[in-house]
């Protein structure tokens, strides 16, 4: 478990040891100039499907299925971007958001 209670890895741009990309696909990203901020994923029809907290580091991690997606950043001061994004099996699709 980490030090904020949650019991998922931390994000850190580098991939967990293990992680087997054969049969999945991955958004990743870094945000720079949010300070706090989530990271929204978001299906082909606009759909939530799920949201982490940007790390201090400003990286955030999604594990999807292959397709379209948006991640949404969603920043102090109401600041928020979308970002559209292809995920396709056994690649990491990596995003450099700036907001």
């Amino acid at each position: 478990m980490t030090a904020n209670g949650c019991a998922a890895p931390e994000q850190t741009v580098a991939l967990p040891a293990g992680i087997d990309l054969a049969g999945q696909a991955v958004i990743q990203g870094v945000v720079t100039g949010a300070g706090r901020a989530y990271a929204r994923l978001l299906d082909d029809s606009g759909e939530f499907t799920g949201e982490v907290v940007v790390s201090d580091e400003g990286v955030f991690r999604f594990f999807a299925g292959p397709g379209s997606w948006t991640v949404r950043i969603i920043a102090s001061g109401g600041v928020s971007k979308d970002i559209a994004v292809e995920a396709r099996l056994g690649e990491v699709a990596q995003l450099q958001v700036s907001v």
